[in-house]
Formats: structure tokens, sequence, C-alpha cells
């Protein structure tokens, strides 16, 4: 589905050598136009822990990236702030993890953050509709949320074939799965925003495989000729 969102390539932190979380972040983006993204797990709402706002803060000094920071957490509301004061950029919560998203969207634009919603598997795209118009992004997940290096479900592009068609003007970001082997899918479906984190981590050539990938949302999303694609 064609649509002028330009294309953004996020390795999740997640997957890389956690021993080395600086190291491992500028060896894949180097560059103020980059994007990292960051995964806050709290044990409850998902099955798994990382990390909170002290790490994304002590990392904030040596990354020049924008922080894409995805809060898989109950009560998302209490760490808005702590989030803004560490360095984040894109504050995404999950639909289901509040009760009063009106308001947690004002709270997060309040901080001076952007402002991303996501959904689980299971849950209906419909529930972001109403929403939309409000927010920077829309992430549909394409693993269930707790775990890197779980298998992509393709039958989530449905999800993002009804977004794209809805909001053509809205950063519509995917999580979980995703890689050179099945970028085209995505692509096709309107997603511009594509969370990448083994298939990244993992590549012999890490920027190769991210820019594999931007190609394809270029082709495939924004239309682009063969010969207007970013270089190799």
């Amino acid at each position: 589905m064609v649509h002028g969102r330009a294309p953004a390539i996020l390795p999740s932190l997640l997957a890389c050598d956690l021993a080395n979380l600086a190291a491992e972040s500028n060896r894949v983006c180097p560059s103020k136009d980059d994007y990292v993204h960051l995964d806050v797990m709290d044990g409850h709402f998902v099955p798994n822990l990382t990390w909170g706002a002290p790490v994304v803060k002590c990392l904030r000094p040596h990354s020049p990236a924008f922080f894409d920071v995805h809060l898989m957490v109950s009560k998302p509301e209490q760490w808005v702030q702590d989030m803004a004061d560490a360095g984040a950029q894109m504050f995404t919560f999950h639909i289901e993890a509040t009760t009063d998203a009106p308001a947690l969207i004002k709270q997060i634009k309040a901080a001076n953050m952007k402002c991303g919603i996501a959904v689980k598997p299971g849950t209906a795209v419909d529930t972001l509709f109403p929403y939309t118009a409000d927010i920077d992004l829309a992430l549909v997940m394409t693993v269930e949320p707790g775990f890197g290096g779980q298998k992509f479900m393709g039958d989530m592009m449905a999800k993002v074939e009804a977004l794209r068609a809805r909001c053509p003007e809205l950063d519509i970001q995917v999580d979980g799965g995703i890689g050179p082997d099945n970028i085209d899918v995505v692509a096709k479906a309107g997603a511009n925003w594509i969370v990448a984190g083994s298939s990244v981590f993992k590549a012999a050539d890490p920027r190769n495989c991210m820019t594999l990938m931007k190609r394809s949302v270029e082709k495939h999303g924004n239309g682009k000729a063969d010969a207007d694609l970013t270089p190799l």
C-alpha cells in the first residue's frame, strides 16, 4: 500500500550484546539520523524484565540516535516523566495497559516526547482508531510481547493494512520477527517504521541488513523506482 511516510529501521537493543550496550548501539546506529528501539518490560504486563529509565539515561550521552522507547509495562503513566528526563524521544504505551488513553497521550506530549500506542496480537486494531489523530505512531506487534527472537505473525498485516488505509499520514511501526526475508510483506502492507532485533545484530553486516529493509519500504511503501532507492 503506497504512502508518503519516510522509512525508519530501528534495531532493537534487546537483541544486542547487553554487556556492551553503548558500543552495540553505536555499531548499528552511529548517527543522529538513526533510530534505536528500547524495550522496557516490567515482569507484570509481560513475563520478562529488561531495563528502566536509569539505563536509558546512562545510554543517552553515548548515543546520538533517536530513542524510541516501547513501554511493555502496567501503569505506563507513572514512567512518563522519568523517561522524558532520561532522554526518550518517543514514548509508546500499550492500549491494553491504560484506562485513560487520552489523558496519557496529553501527559506524554506535555513531557515533550512523541507519542505512540501499541496493540498486542490479540487486540483488535480498531481500538486505536479513536486516538490516531492525536498520536505520532501506531505499533502493531507481530509477536507476543515479552521476548525477542520469536516467529513473525504474518496475519498481523491485516491490521497494518487497515491502519494505513485509514491513516495515510501516520507512522506505522511493526515489531517482532522481522528481517530481510519477510520485509517485503511488511512494506507492502504499509508499515514504515521497522523494528528489527536478531536479524540486525546477528547479521554479518548489520548496516547492509538495515539498508536492505529500508529499500523495501522505499520500493513497496513509497513507490520508488529501483534507481531511486537508497544505495547499498
